[in-house]
């Protein structure tokens, strides 16, 4: 049996090959995205993997539209990566951990000694928390928001007070900066948010850091920072080489889609990484390290998620608002709408044709977060809304 029967068959066997087979001549050339570039452009080999992905994630089951994935998954340059991971898989300290910091640090302006290369940027939110939050340290944050440094504070009994948003979804700086005292060790900022998708104005947010960062250690989490369109969005890594006490985070798992290999960043002060590298609990895998030195070098990729992103944003959206839906101005790779009945109504009528979207957020329970999918899939997404709210 030759090799390309063998992975045919067990495509169909392990149930990845459907409807008689009928999937497998799309699902093949995305599979071996790095094996067939012989005399094809890298532009059309991401548009046949827009095909071939939607294929595959149509067989595999429920279409995942509730956790903010990259439907794409990595890049086919970061597969490449991947595979030659494999010569340092054995190594305690591989040399690809220091080439991935010099490269993140590359590509947001910082000299590398500001950059701390993490399990996913949830660890970075769990370090400050124990850096910060134990022996009842105050923390500060807006509601709702990214859960896992709250959570990871009220863990350790720290006093977290949950702010709730303003009226347009932003977080309250004025009430937030009420709520900051001596006593506080860190304030904590999504932006834009998750699961409103908001993002906060920029000179006020900027002002805000600014002020509170004489007073405590700020934390701004910028995972969705590659999705942003509004023009006058700037990240606040140039407040941290000015010298401020001010962590930002960043990730790999969003328009990198590197979710399941765990990478993540943190830029700060070199004294303020020194602090968290002591409470980190280990090491990023090699695999995800090598995938990701090789996705952030991948402008092309990027600049292809971006846009297949914003498209299939604008479909949901202009589907949501011809319906008199009220959406909130996404800035992500999700959109936040008002569903008007209870979002676990809206999860199960969704599952019921295909898809599976966002849990509730209290105390929105009856606004909806869904993950933006390919554009074809917010088609097929757009199409069943009538039929769900």
């Amino acid at each position: 049996m030759s090799e390309s029967v063998s992975r045919r068959q067990w495509l169909v066997n392990t149930g990845i090959g459907v409807a008689g087979g009928l999937a497998l001549p799309g699902l093949l050339p995305a599979m071996e995205a790095t094996r067939v570039l012989g005399g094809v452009s890298y532009g059309e080999l991401l548009n046949q993997l827009e095909r071939d992905v939607t294929t595959m994630r149509r067989a595999a089951g429920p279409i995942r539209l509730c956790y903010n994935e990259n439907p794409f998954g990595m890049s086919p340059k970061a597969k490449d990566g991947l595979m030659a991971s494999w010569t340092q898989h054995a190594w305690y300290d591989p040399p690809i951990r220091a080439e991935l910091r010099a490269t993140f640090a590359k590509h947001v302006g910082v000299p590398v000694d500001h950059v701390l290369v993490t399990q996913g940027s949830s660890e970075v939110l769990a370090t400050l928390a124990l850096a910060y939050g134990q022996n009842g340290g105050k923390i500060v944050a807006p509601w709702p928001t990214f859960e896992d440094l709250p959570r990871y504070g009220t863990t350790l009994n720290a006093a977290v007070h949950k702010v709730p948003l303003d009226d347009r979804f932003d977080h309250d700086l004025y009430a937030m900066d009420a709520k900051i005292g001596n006593d506080t060790k860190l304030v904590f900022l999504c932006n834009p948010n998750n699961p409103t998708a908001t993002l906060n104005d920029d000179q006020a947010l900027r002002d805000f850091v600014k002020t509170n960062a004489k007073r405590t250690t700020v934390i701004v989490d910028e995972a969705y920072y590659d999705f942003v369109d509004t023009p006058n969005y700037r990240s606040m890594v140039d407040l941290v080489l000015a010298g401020e006490p001010i962590i930002v985070s960043r990730t790999a798992s969003k328009i990198h889609g590197l979710a399941g290999l765990r990478v993540g960043f943190a830029v700060a002060r070199p004294d303020i990484l020194a602090k968290l590298s002591s409470y980190v609990t280990g090491d990023p895998n090699v695999f995800g390290l090598h995938a990701a030195n090789a996705s952030l070098q991948d402008d092309e990729y990027q600049s292809f998620i971006k846009q297949k992103n914003r498209e299939g944003r604008a479909l949901l959206i202009s589907a949501l608002k011809t319906m008199g839906r009220k959406v909130t101005d996404s800035q992500t790779n999700f959109v936040f709408f008002h569903a008007g009945q209870p979002v676990e109504t809206v999860q199960a009528a969704a599952l019921a044709k295909g898809f599976r979207i966002g849990r509730a957020f209290p105390p929105y329970t009856d606004w909806c977060r869904v993950s933006i999918g390919t554009p074809e899939e917010m088609r097929q997404f757009a199409a069943i809304l009538p039929t769900i709210l």
